[in-house]
């Protein structure tokens, strides 16, 4: 078995399979583990992540199928994620094909500043319910540097979920894909989505195609010393379920666009 890593694709080779995000193998931890370990012997999972620590020594991140909050550990939460070394992994047949596309879907927002949180309230929804394999949904909330570093991450294309003044009447949802100039300004600690993306690559990574599912917001906080509003305006809650419907019809076009992309010669 031999294992090799790739700084810029994160993927490692066992026994001639590359693995990377998304990559499907059984776990065979060695007899040295620990008794968890032990316990996840012969599970199926899949690969969230390729990495190394300190020493250099190569890990993979993997999220255990059949997990009721694998999302969670696809989402890079603790508690639903493992780590095991190359060696302890089995590629599945089906990993030696191209990976399925991976899609991000994001909402970010401030759930303490009113119609800001409309994003995490989608997200929350979106979690709810049932989401292909392809899709990993995260409620990043303000976390900006976390969403840029997830942009770089190996994801095929991501939507992020936001509230979008553009001077429509409040709960009109928009579909925008955000231009980033070159000169735009990254911006660790904000959510603008341009500063987010700008931020990716300024962090040394191409973030993918990037789409923003907007809502034109009714009440958010302004000002210095803003009071804080738990909660989504009267006119702005009714469009939740409108904005799930609409991201997971983006997400599936998107889906079919990357897999005629990979299908054409």
């Amino acid at each position: 078995m031999t294992e090799q890593l790739s700084g810029t694709t994160r993927t490692v080779s066992v026994g001639g399979v590359l693995l990377g995000r998304g990559s499907r193998v059984t776990v065979r931890p060695r007899q040295s583990a620990d008794i968890l370990d032990l316990a996840l012997d012969g599970r199926t999972a899949q690969v969230t992540s390729v990495e190394e620590d300190y020493d250099g020594r190569v890990l993979v991140a993997v999220a255990l199928e059949g997990d009721p909050g694998r999302e969670l550990g696809t989402g890079a939460q603790i508690g639903h994620r493992f780590y095991f070394t190359p060696e302890e992994l089995e590629p599945l047949a089906a990993s030696a094909a191209t990976a399925r596309p991976k899609v991000l879907v994001a909402g970010i927002g401030n759930v303490f500043l009113g119609d800001d949180a409309f994003g995490p309230e989608v997200a929350a929804a979106l979690l709810r319910r049932p989401q292909p394999d392809e899709v990993h949904v995260t409620d990043f909330g303000i976390r900006g540097m976390d969403l840029a570093y997830a942009l770089t991450d190996g994801y095929d294309a991501a939507v992020l979920i936001d509230a979008a003044p553009r001077g429509g009447a409040p709960g009109t949802l928009y579909v925008i894909e955000p231009d980033v100039p070159d000169d735009a300004a990254p911006e660790a600690h904000g959510m603008d989505p341009v500063r987010v993306l700008a931020l990716a690559r300024r962090l040394g990574g191409e973030p993918p195609r990037t789409l923003v599912i907007g809502c034109e917001p009714g009440a958010v906080p302004t000002g210095d010393s803003p009071d804080l509003t738990a909660g989504l305006s009267e006119s702005v809650r009714p469009a939740v379920d409108s904005a799930v419907a609409l991201v997971e019809e983006t997400v599936a076009e998107l889906i079919d666009e990357l897999r005629q992309k990979e299908n054409t010669p």
